[in-house]
């Protein structure tokens, strides 16, 4: 099975190129296309039944949390991951240095 995105750069292609094996490089150009990859992800797994997430009436009512962890020690005291929340009504980012080792409890008590 081709992806959509093989199929057309194929259609495309065979128009004004040839070369023997041609629709073989077109498919591994599209595998190894970062850009491709990025659009056309197949993860394999059936969409469920998507809900809306309501847009925020006042800044700070909806807001959005993930970790980055493994990286390098900075700062005073060593910091190595960051919890990054966005605000989704201003759509403000802001960057809270922490430790790795801190629990969900530590996180909820801070924040």
């Amino acid at each position: 099975m081709t992806d959509l995105s093989q199929d057309r750069t194929r259609e495309k292609i065979k128009t004004c190129i040839w070369w023997s094996m041609w629709q073989k490089d077109v498919s591994e150009c599209c595998k190894a296309c970062d850009r491709c990859q990025k659009e056309h992800k197949s993860t394999g797994k059936i969409a469920g039944n998507m809900i809306e997430i309501q847009e925020p009436s006042r800044p700070w009512e909806i807001v959005h949390m993930d970790w980055v962890t493994g990286l390098p020690p900075g700062g005073d005291r060593s910091y190595n991951s960051c919890l990054v929340t966005f605000d989704r009504f201003s759509k403000t980012p802001i960057f809270l240095p922490f430790h790795k080792d801190v629990t969900a409890m530590d996180t909820a008590i801070i924040i």
